[in-house]
């Protein structure tokens, strides 16, 4: 009976040690709380994961680039970024600026990033979107996808 326990186990482990190491795909996120977003890829850069951008990545989405490292982020020809300035909701709906918000997500991003940013109008409340070649210019394409 021990040694089918052991082997149940083993093969939990093993299971686990595959779930751990999957790629997170990214196909469509349209962001939320900054917090939220650094906690979650911390983690994921702490598992060694490889994220893997085949859509848009909006909003908060964006603070990846600066949090998972280069070499475990790669693009598809669908990948793109989105960034604007941060808010909060003010208390009857509207949106307020958020300079600590701004702050957070300037700190995030690597300077090739910031770059492009500052050259494209910088953080407002417009979107702006990093694709296409500039993109691949920064970040590897996927091979596999």
């Amino acid at each position: 009976m021990r040694f089918g326990t052991a082997v149940v186990a083993a093969l939990l482990t093993l299971a686990g040690a595959d779930a751990a190491l999957a790629d997170m795909h990214i196909r469509l996120d349209t962001g939320g709380r900054i917090d939220t977003y650094l906690h979650r890829y911390a983690s994921v850069r702490k598992s060694g994961q490889r994220v893997i951008v085949d859509g848009p990545c909006l909003s908060a989405c964006t603070v990846l680039l600066g949090t998972i490292p280069r070499d475990h982020i790669c693009v598809t020809g669908r990948a793109s970024f989105g960034f604007h300035a941060a808010w909060v909701p003010d208390g009857r709906g509207r949106q307020a600026p958020s300079a600590l918000g701004d702050r957070m997500l300037w700190a995030s991003y690597p300077a090739p990033v910031r770059e492009w940013i500052t050259r494209h109008g910088g953080l407002t409340r417009h979107v702006i979107y990093l694709r296409g070649r500039e993109l691949n210019a920064m970040y590897p394409a996927c091979n596999e996808l």
